[in-house]
């Protein structure tokens, strides 16, 4: 048994479906009529060969593909370039901030004190002038359990130290 030569390969269904899918979009931004659909589909059901598909669309342009995104490698981290080490889900650099510490401190102080600091300023700011009102000490209690269970981050973005 010989081996196809390169441009005689066999196509499968998908392919086929792909190919009548890609003729539908020519269909509707008008580059064939309802006739040359018809044929041009029927010939693609038929199509035993990727050369035989390839020919329904000798004078249609085919669809653009972008080119893959480039992933850029990972440098090493330079030793002063994280000092607290860095977020093994984000590669980010650690805050010189502790998680739990800014939790309790919301939990047990609770007007903002957490806020302050891992800090966020303007939120401890606005706990603690709500915390004159009831409302202040309820939010600054269910942000305290926030900041334990979530990933907190300081004002620059980088996430609080586990």
């Amino acid at each position: 048994m010989s081996t196809p030569e390169p441009h005689r390969i066999r196509v499968g269904d998908a392919d086929r479906e792909a190919a009548v899918a890609e003729l539908g979009e020519h269909l509707t931004q008008g580059r064939l009529d309802a006739h040359e659909y018809a044929e041009r589909t029927a010939a693609a059901y038929q199509a035993r060969t990727d050369d035989e598909l390839a020919c329904l669309f000798v004078d249609l342009p085919r669809p653009y593909t972008p080119p893959a995104p480039y992933a850029y490698p990972v440098a090493a981290p330079l030793a002063d370039d994280a000092p607290y080490g860095r977020d093994p889900h984000t590669g980010q650099a650690y805050s010189d901030r502790h998680k739990v510490v800014a939790g309790v401190l919301q939990l047990v102080l609770p007007f903002g004190a957490g806020r302050f600091y891992s800090g966020h300023i303007g939120l401890g700011v606005a706990q603690l002038l709500l915390s004159l009102m009831f409302v202040g000490i309820i939010w600054s209690f269910i942000d305290g359990l926030v900041i334990l269970a979530g990933r907190p981050t300081d004002p620059y973005g980088r996430p609080l130290r586990p």
